[in-house]
């Protein structure tokens, strides 16, 4: 019998198998965060999203993540209802290392989980038993924990007053210091989306954002003087897929605009333009559901 954890929001060395109760259990917005390592001898390992902690019958099972180290590696997702399991959804993509440690990010959201690996984005899994029953975490196999912490990461706005294209006035006008966050999900076959900081009264764009999915370039350049200037792509990872939610931020100091995805720093862009206080519009085009955008 594995005795169950009491209620805690971070979790330490816990012994695996680990099953522990989820502590008001899981909310759109919130995040399941878990360090530790994988050892030489894996041969495979999981973290179930379970509701209850049944033996027999089996607890069902929300959300089964099981990287599997044979051959060259997956990871198989999938959701155990009535002590069926239901169809595989395999990813090839191998972020786990034998003796290399990890990070993993599952961020809750209302319609699918948002598996995250050292910082890079991994899969998405549609909902199939509904969050509120999810009460359980367990984590089972060759894996070593350090720790698992539970963070709300506020709500998830639902986006409905927001269309895209969208046009709208920053709050302040742009200046050193001055933050835009845009929250958003990438449509489910994108092309291309664009964030554009710009000015009402001229063409003039100060920068210019642009994601572009099937090459996984991200474009940017500035629209000055009626022209564009010389693109910058330089980029060490891609931060984003299809169908993923992101929260981007543009942070604007005396240099350079700063750009992190979904809380990792992505990219720096020299200003070519320093009229900020002419800078006054955030625009949104392309294949992108908007939910929030917001400056300060």
């Amino acid at each position: 019998m594995m005795a169950l954890d009491g209620p805690q929001k971070s979790i330490s060395n816990p012994i695996i198998p680990y099953v522990g109760t989820i502590l008001g259990g899981l909310v759109p917005g919130e995040l399941i965060v878990i360090h530790g390592t994988v050892p030489d001898d894996a041969d495979r390992f999981q973290v179930d999203l379970q509701c209850g902690s049944s033996i027999k019958p089996r607890a069902d099972v929300a959300f089964h993540f099981n990287p599997r180290f044979k051959r060259s590696g997956c990871i198989v997702c999938n959701t155990l209802e009535r002590e069926k399991w239901g169809w595989e959804e395999i990813t090839y993509e191998m972020p786990f290392q034998k003796g290399k440690s990890f990070e993993i990010v599952i961020m809750i959201l209302k319609d699918k989980f948002q598996v995250t690996v050292n910082k890079k984005h991994l899969l998405l899994y549609n909902h199939r038993i509904s969050l509120e029953r999810i009460d359980t975490l367990g984590i089972y196999g060759k894996v070593h924990i350090k720790t698992i912490d539970f963070v709300s990461n506020g709500e998830v706005p639902d986006g409905s007053q927001f269309g895209v294209p969208y046009v709208g006035k920053l709050d302040t006008a742009l200046r050193p210091g001055c933050t835009v966050a845009v929250k958003g999900e990438v449509n489910k076959n994108p092309k291309s989306f664009a964030i554009n900081l710009k000015s009402s009264d001229s063409k003039d764009i100060v920068l210019h954002l642009n994601p572009r999915m099937k090459s996984k370039d991200f474009v940017r350049n500035s629209y000055l003087h009626d022209s564009w200037g010389e693109e910058e792509r330089e980029i060490a990872d891609f931060p984003f897929s299809p169908g993923m939610y992101f929260e981007l931020i543009i942070f604007c100091d005396a240099h350079q605009f700063k750009v992190a995805v979904n809380g990792v720093h992505t990219l720096e862009y020299k200003h070519r333009f320093k009229q900020f206080e002419k800078i006054n519009i955030v625009e949104i085009i392309g294949d992108v559901k908007l939910l929030d955008v917001r400056s300060w």
